[in-house]
């Protein structure tokens, strides 16, 4: 679309200037009915664990936030007002990463397939490409090579001239953007475990990337080439560029401190509940469960074989084939096993005392 067809930027003008891109349209639709799909698996063969709703709300966010950067009016501007296409950029490789990265889409494969697609799907997760490539220090090279080479070379100019380009560079975003928050922001069952302290000094230190390319835009007095027609209602190329590093620098600024405080709420939280080794709420659970049935954390295995395996188990962290078992919870099958003991405790025969010497029995 030319920008001299262009209104003059402003909430109306994004929410009505669409322009469909079948490509983007046909995968985030896909993807959208694969995970509810999937979804809808995990709640039928598990009622009582359902996959949490608010989980799907991230994901399908993540595509919607897809949509609206190349197809709704931020997509139509981008080439048209260089701080509109910076604003793209962010939304493709800090806000959809991050929201498709809390929808834990391969946690939700794992769950909802079956052979052989569960065995290829766990055998491709602990792949040394993929172990490479969740690797966080690639994840890091990866972000600041992509958010430099794309901003402050010629990269740019061939971006802005080239449609095919400009299609690449979204898709690149979007996967580098994904990489890097996948470890220090997920949950999947990769290789890497990172600590919180470290998560936040990552974020940290990945901080200045976006700091020095929206400075160097901000004071460059070279006009962005490659932009589309500028319409009369649109600023100076050099005010442009000056707003675009604006955007950069104190969006992705922005966007990377409230991560690092959504890190450090999640390190607090996780403080507390291992605090007590538990929630509150399932320290409460067991209290009054071990109250009912008198079990208890280190109350002595029955006899016989089935007590030692239980005590063999308990030992090891490791439970019988069939049975689930959540670390810090109480599972459904320990209920159960539990109450059915307590139940035969209490109607149990009582068994018959001796005589007293002197009475008759």
């Amino acid at each position: 679309m030319g920008g001299q067809t262009l209104p003059p930027f402003g909430w109306g003008s994004v929410l009505g200037q669409w322009q469909f891109s079948p490509v983007v349209t046909v995968l985030a639709a896909a993807l959208a009915v694969l995970y509810l799909e999937g979804a809808w698996r995990v709640a039928r063969r598990h009622p009582a664990r359902p996959w949490p709703w608010w989980r799907t709300a991230m994901f399908l966010g993540g595509l919607a936030v897809i949509v609206l950067a190349t197809e709704s009016g931020v997509g139509a501007y981008d080439d048209v007002l260089f701080w509109d296409h910076m604003i793209q950029h962010l939304m493709l490789i800090m806000v959809a990463p991050v929201l498709l990265v809390a929808g834990q889409p391969v946690t939700l494969l794992l769950h909802a397939s079956r052979n052989p697609l569960h065995t290829w799907a766990k055998r491709a997760v602990r792949s040394r490409v993929v172990t490479w490539l969740t690797w966080p220090p690639f994840g890091v090279a990866a972000y600041a090579l992509t958010i430099t080479g794309t901003h402050l070379t010629g990269l740019m100019n061939l971006v802005m001239t080239s449609q095919g380009w400009h299609d690449a560079e979204h898709a690149l975003y979007l996967v580098v953007g994904y990489l890097f928050f996948l470890p220090l922001l997920g949950l999947e069952p990769i290789r890497w475990r990172i600590s919180y302290p470290v998560r936040l000094l990552v974020l940290f230190l990945t901080m200045p990337v976006d700091t020095f390319t929206g400075l160097a835009l901000g004071y460059s007095n070279t006009p962005m080439a490659g932009m589309g027609p500028r319409p009369a209602w649109a600023p100076g190329p050099i005010s442009d560029l000056h707003a675009g590093g604006a955007v950069m620098w104190i969006g992705g600024d922005g966007i990377m401190f409230g991560l690092m405080l959504v890190v450090f709420l999640a390190w607090s939280r996780d403080g507390r509940i291992s605090a007590t080794g538990r929630s509150w709420l399932e320290s409460a659970r067991r209290s009054s469960f071990a109250g009912l049935t008198g079990a208890a954390t280190g109350a002595a295995p029955a006899p016989g074989p089935e007590g030692m395996a239980a005590a063999g188990a308990a030992a090891t962290g490791s439970v019988p084939a069939g049975q689930r078992r959540d670390e810090g919870t109480i599972d459904d099958d320990e209920h159960l096993a539990a109450y059915n003991e307590f139940l035969a405790r209490i109607n149990a025969p009582h068994p018959r005392h001796p005589p007293r010497p002197g009475r008759p029995a």
